[in-house]
């Protein structure tokens, strides 16, 4: 049961030793004490401009003490955070400030975005403030009291008008699929996870709050293009996991020395934010024989997860996203709401604690995704005769193929079969013929590409129809990508990718 007076950032760092390590960065380390000291600090400091309960308060910034601190500050003071990447373009972040009213924006360096600031009329908090902050809030100042219902952040995604739109996540929320994770995860307070998710993203949220929370310790990477050093970090803070995204293990699988390295104190690994095809996941299990892999699956709207495939269910369950977490029912429905049956293709809907409420300001797309108290997914999906839970594609792409639906993840799981190439991505594209065709973007692992096309296509005959084998392969250095890592196919849709 949800304390329904517990705030996250008390939820998350109240009981701790003071001298146990939290964070661990390349060249420095916070203990538990310290950490509580500096989110001391930042609440204050936010007090002191003005901040009052329910007020944004955008943040910006890689992970580092200064976000976390900030972070936890703005929930401890009952404020909404509005945690934003520090790679944001000037329109989008204009946008934002409008669209939240931000009280303040809290930055830790000079970025090129901030130069909007001005017409938006947004207090601006630079690190090296909040200290002297601090010390004008008056010792006397109490936080009000934080309700499970309060919001705690706007977590801004991409929308369908193509603005952002802030998700709306309250402390329920985020106690709630904190407490889900650790559980099934069994994270205790000797894990100690390598981090190279940006904590603004949901995924990368989710590991700083399971972690603080039961007391283990968190270390910030900042270097994942430099494979070989974030391996031998790995080792050498001797850590228990590892998170990543689609693109990171495909980069650790093909183009470092994963295979070669030992790594007697990882315990398990954990992938979310987008597919791993089948090849790629049996190559990881090959890889690492003696550490779990959790293959997960999940959404902003629902705080962060939503299920998850148990390592002991692999390799009989490959391509699964496995059943909801605890707290969680997962269902795959048809159009008129009903449980489809096994191999009947259906949308994924999610009721439970950790489903947020809807978009800030955007009340139609929330009548549209939010029903019912039920989250609506928008991904289509089968289930096996186990009740497991396998994706099929996202309802917006497929590829309309001679009259017949294609998934276009289908396509990427066959292409990655393949050895030479380390990424790619499909999209559709208008074909005389056909109506729609497949176009592919790949990343080969080595820059000699001579014939790869050829090569691809022959490839593919022994493993797709022929209607559904790429008719244009384009080859790109690398994918496109957001601060995550996720492939935004958005830009491979624009004409000047080809």
């Amino acid at each position: 049961m949800i304390d329904r007076q517990t705030d996250v950032a008390e939820f998350l760092l109240s009981g701790k030793d003071p001298d146990r390590t939290a964070l661990l960065f390349v060249h420095d380390q916070c203990s538990y004490g310290d950490l509580q000291r500096r989110v001391e600090q930042a609440s204050r400091a936010i007090l002191a401009i003005g901040g009052r309960k329910g007020d944004r308060i955008v943040l910006l910034g890689e992970n580092s003490l200064f976000w976390v601190s900030t972070y936890l500050g703005i929930l401890r003071a009952g404020l909404v955070c509005v945690p934003l990447s520090d790679t944001i373009n000037s329109s989008d972040l204009e946008y934002i400030l409008r669209n939240t009213e931000a009280r303040a924006i809290f930055v830790e360096r000079d970025i090129s975005a901030i130069q909007v600031l001005d017409e938006a009329q947004v207090r601006l908090v630079t690190a090296s403030e909040i200290d002297t902050l601090a010390e004008e809030c008056p010792s006397s100042w109490s936080f009000p009291p934080v309700n499970a219902d309060d919001l705690a952040a706007l977590m801004f995604t991409s929308g369908t008008t193509g603005r952002p739109r802030g998700v709306m996540v309250s402390h329920g929320n985020i106690i709630a699929n904190t407490e889900s994770i650790i559980e099934y995860l069994r994270l205790t307070e000797d894990d100690r996870i390598l981090t190279v998710l940006p904590f603004h993203y949901c995924f990368g949220a989710s590991l700083l709050h399971t972690h603080l929370r039961v007391g283990g310790s968190l270390v910030i990477e900042p270097r994942f293009m430099y494979t070989e050093a974030v391996l031998q970090r790995m080792i050498d803070t001797a850590c228990t996991g590892f998170a990543g995204v689609p693109s990171h293990f495909q980069v650790l699988l093909r183009n470092s020395t994963l295979r070669k390295k030992s790594f007697p104190h990882l315990r398990y690994v954990q992938q979310a934010g987008g597919h791993l095809p089948p090849a790629v996941i049996h190559d990881l299990c090959t890889s690492l024989p003696t550490t779990q892999v959790f293959i997960m699956y999940g959404q902003t709207e629902a705080t962060a997860r939503l299920s998850y495939l148990s390592p002991e269910c692999l390799p009989g369950k490959i391509g699964s996203i496995g059943r909801g977490i605890p707290g969680v029912i997962l269902r795959v429905v048809n159009d008129a709401g009903q449980d489809v049956r096994p191999g009947e293709v259906g949308e994924i809907v999610a009721r439970g604690a950790n489903v947020t409420r809807g978009y800030w300001r955007a009340p139609e797309e929330t009548a549209a995704f939010f029903k019912d108290g039920e989250l609506r997914t928008g991904d289509l999906a089968t289930v096996d005769g186990d009740g497991f839970i396998y994706v099929v594609d996202r309802a917006k792409d497929f590829i309309k193929c001679g009259g017949e639906r294609v998934s276009c993840r289908h396509i990427e799981d066959e292409l990655l079969a393949c050895d030479e190439l380390l990424e790619a991505a499909v999209i559709p594209v208008s074909d005389a013929l056909l109506c729609e065709a497949a176009k592919a973007f790949v990343v080969p692992r080595s820059q000699e590409d001579h014939g790869l096309a050829e090569r691809l296509t022959v490839f593919l005959k022994a493993r797709l129809p022929s209607q559904h084998i790429p008719r244009q392969f384009v080859v790109l250095p690398t994918l496109p990508k957001n601060s995550a890592g996720k492939v935004l196919k958005a830009k491979l849709r624009a004409p000047a990718v080809s």
